[in-house]
């Protein structure tokens, strides 16, 4: 067993807090919801993890509390989710109940609540292991009975906890000013996109209807040149290499049959993900060639001189054919998730499309969005690596704080 640092102690958990949980009240009764007591529930996984929660999707009254097994547990209670969201924690600002699908403890006079927060954040790893179950993954009570806790004398916690609640404080405010720059760029993508915002110098030019296959052309080049690097399309991260995304190739060996993709290609992915329910459109960026699943429908601009290519794509991420691909959408019963959309439906859709120089001035300035968003998600991602790396020292002694 690691030697514990000096002045730290390993002890049970129920020793240095009071642990409870909670219930769900009886939907059926009306009179046991919406009393006024939040209710904190698996509707609030994604409150969870923000150091503090304040506000819940459900509430439930005094009724509801008398006739189950629910309890109203303290400001400051720590809770930790052991069922779906395993190992997600907050701290309560207010007095509030939990689902069965929660632990809640009260921490005693030796333990504050920020650092049991920031220790459970740390053994999240642990909470995920330990979880079992083929539908929805669970972790029995038995499991916290035995918890045990490494922490120092109660001011070094308050001090480990100031430290990190410091960096939590940065990595909030840099997600809020990311919600709000792609905010303010999904706004001007509408505006702008559809030819309710224009800029003086092109405001007495009309903008023209065209047949998406007046602009572009499919591409069913196959993979003769022996290109390697199988390509997967996601919807966060645009195409990108299977290996990098799954971290291993997905693809059989033979991929010879496949789509050669060049850069600068777009491909339409015919099945439903997160944020695309009728299949996301990404351009390849990211490599000078890979290859594609021929059920990904390729294509590329005819000419260069009638359509930027930052316009176009553009187009296809701010969701402007969704309205026209649903309509066209028939999700077949054996298409196992792909949308049956042939090839001669999609290239009969049709868009508004302004000059070319329209087209660019309006592409660079959503691509000076797209830049101050990618510089934020840069930013965020360091601090929470750093965040990440100072939680492992200052929790397990390795770097100590002066009190």
């Amino acid at each position: 067993m690691k030697t514990l640092p000096q002045g730290w102690r390993e002890v049970a958990l129920d020793k240095l807090a009071t642990r409870g949980s909670g219930h769900t009240p009886d939907r059926q009764m009306k009179s046991y919801w919406d009393g006024g007591i939040k209710w904190v529930s698996l509707a609030d996984t994604n409150k969870l993890d923000r150091v503090t929660i304040s506000e819940t999707s459900f509430e439930i009254s005094e009724d509801g509390i008398e006739n189950s097994s629910a309890v109203k547990h303290p400001a400051g209670s720590v809770i930790v989710s052991r069922d779906a969201g395993v190992g997600k924690s907050a701290i309560t600002t207010s007095e509030m109940a939990v689902s069965q699908h929660f632990i809640a403890w009260q921490c005693g006079r030796d333990l504050h609540n920020y650092f049991l927060y920031y220790w459970l954040q740390k053994k999240k790893p642990l909470f995920e292991r330990m979880a079992v179950g083929s539908t929805i993954k669970t972790i029995g009570l038995p499991f916290f009975a035995k918890l045990t806790i490494q922490a120092p004398l109660l001011p070094e916690q308050k001090r480990i906890a100031h430290c990190l609640l410091t960096w939590d404080h940065g990595i909030l405010k840099l997600e809020a000013l990311l919600a709000a720059k792609r905010d303010l760029k999904r706004g001007l993508m509408q505006r702008l996109l559809t030819g309710r915002t224009r800029f003086k110098e092109f405001k007495g030019e009309k903008w023209r209807r065209v047949c998406v296959s007046d602009i572009i052309e499919q591409v069913t080049r196959r993979n003769s040149s022996g290109c390697h690097r199988v390509l997967t399309g996601s919807g966060e991260h645009g195409l990108i290499d299977q290996r990098e995304y799954y971290s291993r190739r997905v693809a059989s060996e033979d991929v010879s049959s496949y789509y050669l993709v060049k850069r600068g290609e777009f491909a339409y992915n015919r099945s439903s993900s997160n944020g695309y329910p009728f299949g996301a459109i990404k351009r390849l960026d990211a490599y000078d060639e890979g290859v594609l699943s021929t059920l990904y429908l390729v294509f590329r601009i005819k000419n260069s001189v009638v359509v930027d290519s930052n316009f176009l794509d553009h187009i296809f991420e701010g969701g402007y054919f969704i309205a026209q691909l649903g309509r066209l959408c028939r999700e077949g019963a054996r298409s196992h998730g792909l949308l049956n959309i042939t090839a001669d439906e999609f290239f009969s859709m049709n868009m508004q499309l302004p000059s070319i120089n329209e087209q660019k001035r309006i592409a660079a300035v959503l691509n000076v969005c797209d830049r101050e968003i990618e510089l934020l998600q840069k930013q965020l991602a360091a601090l929470k690596e750093q965040k990440r790396g100072l939680m492992q020292k200052l929790l397990t002694g390795e770097i100590r704080v002066k009190v």
